[in-house]
């Protein structure tokens, strides 16, 4: 089945074709999307959440108006239930050994490449996942 059958994930994407394709991607594996259009939404939306709704954020990088790496550093300083542990994972389409490295330092967990590439994901979820249990 579905392997994100009912998976709450944050969306920050500014590109609309982009979204739209991560969206479809994500749909397919039964996954509910939200989606922001920059960081600064996105720093909005998941600090209005009920703990534990949201199980996932995925990040773009380049946004205008804030940032990922900035919406990033925002998400985990809020006093939310899960600021500190929602995994939040980088979307960047050259993923430079630099752009990796400031993605970590900003607190986040993990860095996949655009167009979303599904068993990537799906394996990064794991991973942190597991990391945590």
């Amino acid at each position: 089945g579905p392997c994100l059958l009912d998976y709450h994930i944050l969306l920050a994407e500014d590109n609309d074709l982009n979204a739209e394709i991560a969206q479809e991607l994500l749909k397919m594996q039964g996954a509910v999307i939200q989606r922001a259009r920059n960081g600064k939404e996105a720093v909005e939306m998941f600090e209005k959440s009920r703990p534990k709704e949201i199980r996932a954020v995925l990040m773009d990088i380049q946004m205008p108006i804030m940032d990922g790496l900035e919406a990033t550093r925002r998400i985990r300083s809020l006093a939310h239930d899960d600021a500190e542990r929602i995994p939040i994972i980088a979307m960047s389409a050259d993923a430079f050994e630099d752009d990796v490295e400031k993605s970590l330092e900003a607190g986040m967990n993990a860095h996949i490449s655009k167009p979303v590439d599904i068993p990537a994901l799906f394996t990064t979820l794991r991973q942190i996942k597991d990391k945590r249990a």
